[in-house]
């Protein structure tokens, strides 16, 4: 009863799981997308209207665009003239600064050289004069006017009359009486006389200017209700695109209330939860291995949801194309850890939510579903870094040349076909490059073994098999051989060979511990002989747990770890069972004392790779090789298995069970094949 109920509990427990994961996936997308309303057309300058009728349904302004509106603020801001003020205190307190300081008259120097130099400070101190970073600032052009203010009058003045006090100096040396005497006068220092006494006038500049920029008309006409704005097949000229963008942007305020925002939101809920159903649906009825799986559904609705995150966030900072986003990454990641049906199947929901975020939906998708299915069929398994590369390549050109035929289709004058696109086609295709190293974090967050990863561990040279070659070398051979059988039935039942093969290199690691144990490491010694059955089952059967101390130890992808524990499922270490049931015939043995700890294959990989090793290790006790003792064996050690159990709780069929006893009966026969014995001359 209380298995029942775990039962029970256990599969409410992962319903409840995968509901909250398609809700929360459902509500993080919808959080993220940008309220975008009103009506979402592609149109271009120059280009015909592809839909129907549009008629104006309410009264709105022709706005400006943003060049035109920039073009006018320019305007304004050069004819604009800042505003400065006198201060008259400045005059008379550098006058009499120099008359006391030379109240004798200036040394070597005439008494009407002092004269006159107090005639040019006063007729400086009149025309005006500046603070040399704001008459650069300000006064770059002659020609501008700027407005001074005495008392309550602001008159214009031109920035030729005014003076800046490097220029003011200058000036006092025009006269031919004091230019004569410009050496002596150097000598005291006529600068220090010399102060701005028209003071820029920031606060009154500014507000004035603001003024004067807040009254350029935002608009340039109106467009009443029911006027026709634009017919199908009309072409776009650039006033229809101003009346166009300007209808968009009236639509949009005129939903930004609450009610229209709810309405978005509910509406954008519906389609993103159409959506994900439907591809939970696809996962439930077509990939329940997937379904079942935390890590798979964890990987597929982490990739569903990160990029329409990513392609609503650019597209309401709007300072990024989409198609730098390198969306086909996706589709790679899951062709080479789980299938191309659910890659496609994965790409195609993907860019159907990240649709509804962008403008221009139609191109987007299209480009989008060409480069997802490039990359889909370019890559068809991971196993070295050129692959990536030539899947770049392609994915790259395929964007580009869809986007170019729909380029043609909608204009048929080459000369205004949009070239900057192809530069994001680029990035992105550069972008791609990142799946090869992104493939390990992904490995390591979501505990999935790529065929590059694969393809290392299968390396002999590395130190683990290294270290097994030296211990252990029969066990290393053994190894080989059962990898190389088992990769040979995969490629016949249509399994991974790769993947079983690597796992066969590794299913007997744990013998390193205890190599002279092993038939095969021995030279003439056995030391079993010197001890008891349960005490060799024990150490024989303890070769798993080690194995996968090693592998826990050597960091071995949990895939690996599981051919280890499986290899022998939970049947018993055989000879010394019956050794022992021999030796006690009247006892009743534990038969948990001579048990492997399993579990029993879950997996065709590991299905396969049991019945190689099975059958691999009793080859090598035929007393003779031919085809009808290895076929008797094959038959007898795989039907035994079956027999057990071992392969209920995996998918192997008994078609295929039958195809790899013949790959093995065949493989076998050509291993052990005998030579042609050659008759003796018979003596003369």
């Amino acid at each position: 009863m209380n298995h029942f109920n775990n039962t029970g509990n256990h599969y409410w427990r992962n319903l409840i799981t995968r509901f909250l994961l398609v809700v929360s996936s459902v509500t993080i997308i919808v959080w993220f997308l940008p309220r975008t309303e009103g009506p979402l057309f592609h149109y271009d300058e120059g280009k015909p209207w592809m839909y129907g009728q549009l008629i104006a349904k309410f009264d709105f302004p022709i706005f400006k665009t943003e060049e035109t509106l920039n073009a006018e603020r320019d305007s304004v801001s050069k004819s604009f003239q800042p505003y400065y003020y006198r201060n008259t205190n400045v005059e008379e307190q550098q006058i009499a600064n120099f008359q006391q300081r030379f109240k004798e008259g200036l040394p070597d120097l005439p008494p009407t050289v002092k004269h006159l130099i107090v005639q040019r400070l006063h007729e400086l101190y009149q025309a005006g004069i500046m603070n040399a970073n704001d008459y650069s600032s300000y006064m770059k052009d002659t020609t501008a006017m700027i407005r001074v203010v005495n008392g309550k009058e602001a008159v214009s003045v031109s920035a030729s009359k005014i003076y800046s006090t490097i220029a003011a100096y200058e000036h006092i040396f025009q006269d031919d009486m004091l230019a004569m005497h410009r050496a002596t006068l150097q000598r005291y220092n006529l600068n220090e006389f010399i102060e701005p006494n028209i003071i820029y006038d920031k606060e009154r500049s500014e507000t004035e200017k603001n003024d004067m920029l807040s009254l350029i008309p935002q608009a340039s006409g109106m467009v009443l209700e029911g006027q026709r704005i634009i017919d199908r097949g009309d072409i776009v000229d650039h006033h229809t695109y101003l009346v166009l963008n300007s209808f968009e942007k009236a639509m949009e305020q005129r939903n930004s209330s609450d009610e229209e925002i709810l309405s978005t939101i509910i509406g954008q809920a519906i389609y993103v939860f159409i959506l994900v159903l439907l591809f939970t649906t696809y996962l439930v009825l077509f990939r329940k291995d997937y379904f079942q799986k935390p890590r798979s559904l964890a990987m597929l609705y982490t990739l569903l949801v990160v990029f329409p995150v990513i392609v609503s966030l650019m597209m309401q900072f709007n300072k990024f194309s989409v198609y730098l986003i390198p969306f086909a990454i996706a589709p790679i990641f899951v062709r080479v850890f789980m299938d191309s049906r659910t890659a496609f199947i994965t790409h195609v929901m993907m860019i159907l939510l990240c649709a509804v975020a962008v403008k221009y939906q139609y191109e987007f998708i299209i480009v989008q579903l060409v480069a997802g299915l490039v990359a889909i069929d370019s890559l068809r398994e991971l196993s070295k870094r050129s692959q990536i590369f030539l899947t770049a390549i392609l994915v790259t050109l395929g964007s580009a040349m869809v986007y170019y035929a729909l380029q043609l289709i909608q204009s048929d004058d080459m000369s205004k076909l949009d070239h900057s696109i192809y530069i994001h086609f680029a990035i992105n295709g550069f972008f791609l490059l990142f799946a090869y190293p992104l493939m390990l974090v992904i490995e390591k967050t979501f505990g999935f073994t790529s065929d590059v990863t694969l393809f290392e561990l299968s390396n002999t040279n590395n130190e683990l098999m290294r270290k097994m070659s030296e211990i252990a070398p029969g066990t290393f051979q053994h190894s080989i051989t059962v990898g190389n059988l088992a990769a040979e039935v995969a490629n016949r039942i249509d399994a991974d060979s790769q993947l079983v093969r690597t796992g066969a290199l590794y299913h007997d690691i744990g013998k390193i511990v205890n190599p002279v144990f092993f038939t095969e490491n021995q030279a003439g010694v056995n030391p079993h002989d010197k001890i008891s059955n349960l005490e060799s089952a024990r150490i024989i059967i303890n070769h798993v747990s080690e194995g996968l101390q090693l592998a826990e130890k050597y960091n071995l992808p949990q895939i690996i770890k599981d051919f280890i524990s499986t290899h022998h499922g939970t049947g018993l270490a055989r000879y010394f069972y019956i050794n022992y049931k021999n030796e006690h015939p009247d006892e009743e043995v534990d038969e948990s004392l001579f048990q492997y700890p399993g579990p029993n294959p879950t997996t065709l990989e590991q299905a396969i790779l049991m019945m190689c090793d099975g059958v691999e290790a009793a080859s090598r006790s035929l007393q003779e090789y031919t085809e009808e003792s290895i076929s008797s064996l094959v038959d007898r050690i795989i039907n035994q298995q079956v027999q057990a159990g071992f392969f209920t709780e995996c998918p192997i069929t008994f078609r295929d069970i039958n195809l790899a006893k013949q790959v093995l009966t065949d493989r076998l026969r050509n291993i052990y094949h005998t030579r042609i014995q050659y008759p003796e001359e018979k003596g003369s």
